[in-house]
């Protein structure tokens, strides 16, 4: 079990109580009536300490539900933080240094900002003490500016240091054109009649985007591969072959028996229609399924088109704005994020049954 405040299974030697209780009991000594102790003087019932083992399941209850006891405190959460510097582990050392010196938190205690340092400090803020603060040290670009401005119960500042351009990006556009271009690994299976007009399509895509993707070509489906093209219907593809996208050309009917047979999950395919091509798309365990009659091109009206839909297709996400220093001001009646908390609610159950269990063990024990 993971605990949130492990410190507290050092009271683990409170164990040690039942055994000092139980070893602290006293039993009133047995006496009986004699018929001559009429003449005797009469003296009180004597108490003496017995060190014997004979409730051993009312001792071992009371240890379990000490235990269950410290383990729900240690999974439960309180706050403890103070103060606390979250330092991105990235940023120099000298910038960071001063910051945190003009912020007034020399004194704080540090931590290694997490991915993503504000929505991790949302979810867990509840480990901070209702008077802490926080300052968060990083570089500008691993902080993503957020759609809406952030609140937290705790007065929050946030210094970040733009990244400094690499040299490649101040260098002139006729240098920029040197850049090695990115790769793009293929696997082609196809025919050798129809391989030439593959081979022409990806020769036109590297010319299209300028050079800035090169498509390598290759017989075999390796680590590297991201896409595969299959142009032979009459057999069906090795089954360890993955890629993250699969162009399949299909015979002119759709409803194809070979094609059913190699990718069954063609028929159940979706159709999309982006940029005049029409394209049926399918997911399965080794790839997505893409399949067309325009698979390959047969023109180069056809294969621009299908270069500039493909290109829609595999768009590559905005860049983050990154956020820029500035305060955040205590929102007390903001509520925490308790997403990552989970609560040890079967210790607390645990721990109920175990009382119950003892409660009802020492009645008992005293009838």
């Amino acid at each position: 079990m993971l605990s949130s405040y492990p410190l507290w299974w050092l009271a683990l030697p409170v164990l040690l109580l039942p055994v000092w209780w139980h070893r602290q009991k006293r039993q009133r000594v047995k006496a009986e009536s004699l018929a001559t102790a009429r003449f005797l003087p009469s003296a009180p019932p004597e108490q003496l300490r017995v060190w014997q083992w004979r409730d051993k399941v009312l001792l071992l209850v009371r240890c379990l539900m000490l235990v269950a006891l410290i383990a729900w405190l240690a999974a439960t959460i309180f706050p403890w933080r103070g103060d606390t510097v979250l330092v991105d582990s990235g940023v120099d050392k000298a910038w960071a240094e001063k910051e945190i010196a003009a912020a007034g938190f020399s004194s704080a205690a540090r931590m290694e900002m997490p991915a993503d340092g504000l929505q991790w400090l949302r979810q867990n803020e509840r480990d901070w003490r209702a008077d802490a603060r926080l300052l968060v040290v990083a570089r500008a670009d691993q902080i993503a500016m957020p759609a809406r401005i952030p609140q937290f119960n705790h007065q929050l500042t946030l210094r970040t240091r733009a990244t400094p351009l690499p040299a490649a990006a101040s260098t002139s556009a006729a240098q920029q054109s040197s850049v090695a271009p990115a790769e793009q690994h293929i696997a082609l299976a196809a025919a050798p009649s129809r391989a030439a007009a593959w081979r022409s399509l990806f020769a036109a895509f590297d010319s299209a985007g300028n050079a800035a993707i090169r498509h390598i070509l290759a017989a075999e489906q390796s680590a590297k591969t991201t896409l595969i093209v299959w142009d032979t219907l009459s057999a069906a593809p090795p089954a360890n072959w993955r890629a993250a996208n699969w162009w399949i050309a299909i015979a002119p009917s759709p409803s194809s028996t070979s094609s059913q047979v190699a990718f069954p999950e063609l028929a159940n395919a979706a159709t999309l229609r982006i940029n005049g091509i029409t394209l049926r798309y399918a997911d399965s365990p080794r790839g997505r399924l893409w399949t067309s009659d325009a698979f390959p091109p047969r023109d180069a009206d056809t294969a621009r088109a299908l270069y500039e839909a493909w290109r829609l297709l595999d768009a590559a996400p905005a860049p983050a704005y990154a956020t820029p220093s500035q305060n955040f001001a205590a929102a007390r009646s903001a509520l925490p994020a308790l997403a990552a908390a989970k609560p040890a609610a079967w210790l607390a159950l645990a721990l109920l049954a175990l009382f119950m269990i003892e409660r009802i063990l020492a009645h008992a024990r005293r009838h």
